[in-house]
């Protein structure tokens, strides 16, 4: 495609431009690429995000670049540089889901690597109207950079759980989350797109029961594994087995408590 990207560079190395996407993958806070088959063929390691607005024209027909695809680990934030300003990051876990990785570069536990979502960022009820949680997102406007560890209040305004509330921070984006909206982190709720329960948890290609949606019952909660039992339990008990409820959303202070678990907060 004949151009390249302004900055961000992490190094060069020297291999046929085929391998190019997979060094990038297994290269920590690498993004993207550029490539060329000049002198045998070139990768130049970038970080950071990309846009129109840093993209130039070179003079290489052969130049080419790529993307990495999710980059997240347990999620998209869980990597240090993903919040604007700032070194904070998502806590990520080893598999257990328990014991804290100290590394944020540890490889994504989707892509056979180590590091998995914490079994504490799974969502609970505060009261009978309002309930905190974690969850993927897409803000019109606000690049990965500016929506990460963002907190935001779901108001719900259809279903069973019309009128209630939720405060959820954003831990991931999601390779499938469309524009406004929110993909809430629920246990047994269905893996989507990329699944790491079955090397974290032993669980079948499609998690437990449908790929997408999950569980169908309370008492099907009973087959996760206990220490993320009651994340799928919430799904039936505040939220009422509400299935994708309209709702409006604004952006609101951190809770602590949520702070305390992700361990990522923002300036502003």
């Amino acid at each position: 495609m004949s151009c390249d990207f302004h900055g961000n560079d992490l190094w060069n190395v020297q291999i046929s431009g085929e391998h190019c996407g997979g060094h990038c993958a297994a290269t920590p806070e690498c993004t993207h690429f550029t490539r060329t088959k000049y002198n045998g063929g070139a990768c130049c390691m970038k970080k950071g995000p990309i846009s129109k607005d840093n993209a130039f024209r070179t003079n290489d027909p052969f130049m080419v670049y790529g993307v990495r695809d999710n980059i997240g680990r347990g999620g998209d934030c869980s990597w240090s540089g993903k919040v604007a300003g700032s070194n904070a990051y998502v806590k990520s876990c080893q598999k257990d889901g328990n014991w804290v990785w100290s590394n944020p570069h540890a490889g994504n536990g989707c892509h056979g690597e180590a590091a998995f979502t914490c079994n504490n960022q799974q969502p609970w009820a505060v009261n009978d109207q309002l309930a905190y949680g974690f969850a993927a997102a897409t803000i019109p406007g606000l690049s990965e950079q500016e929506r990460c560890c963002t907190c935001y209040k779901l108001d719900f305004t259809s279903g069973p759980v019309q009128g209630k509330s939720m405060i959820v921070q954003i831990t991931n984006s999601g390779d499938d989350v469309r524009s406004q909206q929110f993909d809430l982190q629920i246990p047994g709720g269905g893996v989507g797109l990329f699944n790491g329960c079955s090397s974290q948890w032993n669980s079948s290609s499609n998690g437990w029961d449908h790929r997408y949606g999950g569980v169908s019952s309370r008492g099907e909660c009973y087959a996760l594994p206990e220490s993320i039992r009651a994340g799928c339990l919430f799904r039936f008990d505040w939220f009422k087995g509400a299935d994708n409820p309209r709702m409006t959303y604004s952006r609101v202070q951190y809770p602590a408590q949520l702070v305390a678990i992700t361990g990522c907060s923002r300036r502003g």
